[in-house]
């Protein structure tokens, strides 16, 4: 901790001084294999279905036999950085198939 070791207290006083509970300075976070085996799917779908979001990509991941849940996937999709692209507008057309032009705006 560093106000531990600038200022030379202990743990309790410096965790007392900062209003915070020891047990949040020695949480360490265990990420398990399964969790990174998870992970790389959630990616390897996402990059195939490009336009599905947390939630299809769980009912794809629930297919293939995971046992996730919806807010789990989407934890990891936002750590992750994944978003769904925006859709694209349809562009107007100022042409028939035909070849033929449409006035747009009369000029009289």
């Amino acid at each position: 901790m560093y106000i531990q070791q600038k200022l030379g207290v202990s743990e309790r006083r410096a965790c007392r001084v900062l209003q915070q509970p020891r047990s949040v300075q020695r949480y360490q976070s265990n990420k398990s294999e399964e969790e990174e085996v998870l992970r790389e799917d959630i990616i390897r779908l996402a990059t195939k279905y490009g336009r599905y979001g947390y939630r299809r990509i769980t009912a794809l991941l629930r297919a293939e036999g995971w046992v996730v849940n919806h807010k789990h996937v989407e934890r990891i999709w936002r750590e992750e950085g994944l978003r769904v692209p925006a859709k694209q507008p349809k562009r107007g057309r100022l042409y028939l198939n035909d070849g033929s032009c449409i006035k747009t705006t009369s000029l009289f």
